[in-house]
């Protein structure tokens, strides 16, 4: 056994503090004594806190199932039953159901996570997944939803297994997707059912796959493609079915040849669907729906939710920050509040919290150490449905405007890719990568919104459609558009289709359309965009050429909003707790042992020459007590002139923070001298009243609101009250009703951007702002760069630190690239980045010079090579990247995902030698 040294827990304090000898004497040995006591209880009680995990036991069985009811053949259903704790104390058990492609397997975890908090869990591979045998029947009620049934009974004569009664034990049920759909028919079919929580699934398969009576093309291939071949590893059966039922094929073939719906395949679909048995289903039940999922869309989810309330059972929803499109998992946060859910409604559990009845996952910001997004909630005591708690009418604007679909429905718009979650990922997060047709949509605007709007549910417009043929295909969808009518989001991705017959007669056809459910921010300053498009690639559009003409009936949108749900504060990590006794133990060393520090230094006198130079740094030197050979920072030399925005780069441990530190004045350098507007810079200089600065997070007093602590702040200036300029700081931090509440309720992102308004109360001439995007979302980001663009403009400075590399290249207009506390590079940043577009897409296929060639000789491509991970293309100036995603998918290439390969993190890694430190 290999022995290996633990490091001492005091290595996290700083060098001085380790160097501090404990004071003499009876009272210095007690202090000494006490301040130990408080370092180790702060270290040692968050270990013992942590327990072993308790084992668990797993037995595996194949059962022999009916084919069908009253059949003579069976089928073999592969299950797992797990357990933990006392093998003789009967439990409530858990079913755990797989979703589409998948089988028990990928339910370990789940299974285990259940069995230690209790539950006697079962999984099972479906019909036709994994080593089961049988065909996949899309939850035929008289093959799979019936195969639940017989597992009840199973669970019913284990003696782990507690019991309501003679045969019926107290069971509940969860699964994902398709396995979540099987949850919701078992509890409609059978009444033993005593809990569910389903996950991201539908509630009418035919809805789903047919959407207001347009077929869903890719998705629908993509989930007969799942079951096509031998999951098990053989290939396809000579019938071409693969794993599917001989009907479902004939249905997906019929379906995908004529391109629409026919009666045949909605009944089959609907009758295989959980809103068949709607009226049945009366037990508690957790709704946990993505997002980002067109395939499954919020709306499902919301039905589900009314007809279940509607028979008087509780129910929760839980929108994901996830889904199908992708998206950012929550399995950790979703499978604890199941377990919540069962301890409360299966196992009794009357002090189990069981969470709001409505929660929504947003976007908080992000992590400045690896980009990660960062998540947060927001709770409701009500679910608000998807016409929100309230309504606003936001007026649009266009005349009538005239389009074609185009023979064949080519080329089509671009929404949602099905299969592409990097790419739904990146539109959410401002990369936009719609496409919409010149000639093939029609499009209304609003004016800019005066104030920010959160839309969460589904907005409604009426319009009038007219077309040359007896019925209409259109894709509804709203945009985000920037103030620069550049730049723009289609939150999730997602698309209203809608079929519309008689829209030859004279005048056209009037309907309401609702438009996908979302949560999004529309921040002030943007404008919402209808568009009605012909075409949408994961959809079948008519191939008959027809020319359609929408015009707007009423006034407007009507956007649903949820003023109940409201966004929770970050919570404290525990050990937090501890550092307030550790502060007053380590202070009182201090005030033991310290120093007397001598007098400041008299300050240089200003340089004339200098005087409208915002900033010059020469020789900037500073070495931390304790690091005799290593350096924070060394001999640092740069200039910002007025009207730029400077981005200092640089890997973690470069000395970014270190001197932006050195130039507020917080800390001293060793050696060299920083000059603003030709002052010298020292602790309390006079010069750094035309600084604005946010360094290392914001500090406000929690129980006074916003306002109160921008006012606290500017007073304690000693400048005059009209000075702060306080109305324009406010604009900028975006909080609206929010900034008369107190800091305790904020959200990170909150504090964020009220640390960001402190920062400009004067309007300073030189700004410094260190990681400003850290903890605002998407539109926050996007409102945070124009503003900085807009400051410089004026003739101020600004001075960014920041991690994302993004960013930077669309803010910024130079560069200072630090490592290991040097200068490695400065200057514009089209010198240092260069320029050009490239994009890296993910793909399994293989990269034949023959699939190369065809690449580059897409339009919009001005070459394409092999990466590591993908297909690196470049793209010609002005090329769009959405078209890129449509070229490749229409020569059959599998993008699994596609960022941007931007020049400057090239250039970055290349300046800093391809890693940090």
């Amino acid at each position: 056994m290999t022995s290996v040294a633990r490091p001492s827990p005091l290595r996290f304090l700083p060098a001085r503090l380790r160097r501090i000898r404990p004071p003499r004497g009876r009272a210095g040995r007690a202090l000494a004594a006490a301040a130990a006591l408080l370092v180790l209880a702060a270290v040692l009680l968050p270990l013992a806190a942590r327990g072993e995990e308790a084992p668990t036991r797993r037995e595996e069985h194949v059962l022999r199932l009916p084919e069908s009811p009253g059949s003579r053949e069976t089928v073999s259903i592969d299950t797992t039953f797990v357990t933990a704790g006392d093998p003789g104390r009967p439990r409530p058990a858990v079913l755990l159901a797989h979703g589409m492609g998948g089988s028990k397997a990928d339910l370990a975890d789940d299974a285990d996570r259940l069995a230690r908090a209790g539950y006697a869990v079962l999984t099972w591979s479906a019909r036709g997944f994994g080593a089961s045998g049988g065909r996949i029947g899309l939850n035929d009620p008289d093959r799979e939803v019936a195969d639940v049934s017989r597992l009840i009974d199973w669970l019913a004569r284990r003696p782990e297994v507690q019991l309501d009664a003679e045969g019926d034990p107290r069971v509940g049920i969860s699964g994902s997707s398709y396995g979540g759909a099987v949850a919701l028919l078992a509890a409609g079919h059978d009444p033993r059912v005593d809990a569910l929580a389903p996950r991201i699934t539908y509630w009418d398969l035919s809805e789903a796959l047919f959407p207001g009576g347009v077929f869903k093309r890719l998705w629908a291939g993509l989930l007969f493609t799942t079951g096509s071949t031998d999951l098990s590893g053989g290939s396809a059966d000579a019938s071409g079915c693969g794993r599917f039922t001989p009907e479902l094929c004939a249905l997906y073939e019929r379906v995908a040849t004529s391109g629409e719906p026919d009666e045949e395949a909605r009944r089959l679909l609907a009758e295989r669907s959980p809103a068949a048995v709607a009226d049945r289903i009366a037990v508690p039940t957790l709704i946990l729906q993505g997002q980002h999922d067109s395939l499954f869309p919020l709306g499902h989810a919301d039905a589900m939710a009314r007809a279940i309330e509607a028979n008087g059972a509780p129910v929760a929803v839980d929108w994901l920050w996830a889904g199908h499109d992708g998206g950012l998992p929550e399995d950790g946060r979703a499978a604890d509040r199941v377990t919540a859910w069962f301890d409360r409604h299966l196992a009794g559990r009357e002090d189990a919290g069981t969470g709001p009845a409505f929660r929504v996952t947003r976007i908080s910001g992000f992590d400045s150490a690896n980009g990660a997004t960062l998540l947060r909630g927001a709770s409701g005591d009500a679910y608000p449905g998807l016409d929100g708690g309230a309504r606003e009418t936001v007026p649009l604007g266009g005349q009538s405007q005239t389009f074609v679909n185009p023979p064949g429905g080519a080329p089509p718009a671009l929404s949602a890719v099905p299969g592409l979650g990097a790419l739904s990922e990146a539109a959410a997060l401002g990369f936009g990568l719609s496409l919409d047709i010149p000639g093939q949509h029609a499009a209304f605007d609003s004016a800019p919104l005066a104030e920010p709007l959160r839309v969460t549910g589904s907005p409604r417009v009426r319009v009038t459609l007219a077309s040359d043929s007896p019925s209409a295909v259109v894709f509804a969808k709203l945009y985000d558009i920037a103030p620069d009518g550049e730049r723009r989001i289609l939150p999730a991705g997602l698309v209203t289709p809608l079929r519309v017959e008689g829209t030859n007669v004279p005048g056209g056809r009037t309907v309401e359309i609702r438009l996908p459910a979302v949560d999004h921010p529309f921040e002030a300053g943007h404008r919402m965009r209808l568009v009605l498009s012909s075409t949408d690639l994961g959809y079948a559009s008519p191939a008959e050429p027809a020319t359609l003409t929408a015009a707007l009936t009423g006034p407007g949108l009507t956007v649903p909003t949820a003023p109940g749900v409201h966004t929770g504060a970050a919570p404290l990590p525990a050990w937090t707790w501890a550092m307030p006794p550790i502060a007053a133990a380590l202070a009182a060393l201090l005030l033991a042992t310290g120093r007397r520090r001598p007098g400041p230094r008299r300050l240089p006198p200003p340089d004339p020459a200098l005087a409208e130079t915002p900033l010059r740094l020469t020789g900037l030197t500073k070495r931390y007590a304790g690091a005799a050979d290593r350096y924070a920072v060394r001999d640092l030399d740069f200039t910002v002139e007025r009207g730029q925005i400077l981005g200092l780069l640089g890997p973690n441990g470069a000395g970014k923070t270190t001197t932006l530190r050195m130039l507020m004045g917080l800390i001293t350098p060793d050696a060299g001298e920083i000059r603003v507007f030709g002052h010298a810079v020292r602790p309390g200089a006079p010069v750094l009243s035309r600084v604005g600065a946010f360094v290392e997070g914001p500090g406000f007093l929690p129980h006074l609101t916003g306002r109160a602590n921008l006012d606290l702040y500017w007073q304690a200036t000693g400048r005059p009250a009209a000075d702060a300029h306080r109305r324009e700081a406010l604009e900028i931090a975006g909080l609206g009703e929010a900034v008369d509440r107190p800091v305790r309720t904020y959200s990170q992102g909150m504090r964020q951007r009220l640390a960001i308004a402190q920062a400009m109360l004067g309007l300073p001439d030189l700004l410094i702002l260190d990681e400003p995007t850290n903890g605002l979302d998407p539109p926050q980001i996007r409102a945070m760069r124009e503003v900085m663009i807009r400051y410089a403009a004026g003739g101020r400075t600004v001075v960014v630190s920041s991690h994302l590399l993004a960013e930077v290249e669309q803010t910024c207009t130079h560069l200072v690239v630090m490592a290991a506390g040097r200068l490695v590079e400065s200057g514009p940043v089209a010198e240092i980045a260069g320029h050009g577009t490239t994009l890296l897409a993910t793909t399994p296929a293989p990269l034949t010079p023959d699939l190369l060639e065809r690449v580059a000789a897409l339009p919009g491509v001005a070459g394409a090579e092999p990466a590591d991970s993908g297909l690196l293309v470049r793209l010609a100036p002005g090329a769009d990247p959405a078209a890129l995603v449509v070229g490749l998918v229409r020569l059959g290439v599998p993008v699994h995902g596609l960022v941007p390969h931007r020049r400057l993190e090239d250039a970055f890694l290349t300046l800093i030698g391809g890693s940090a430190p």
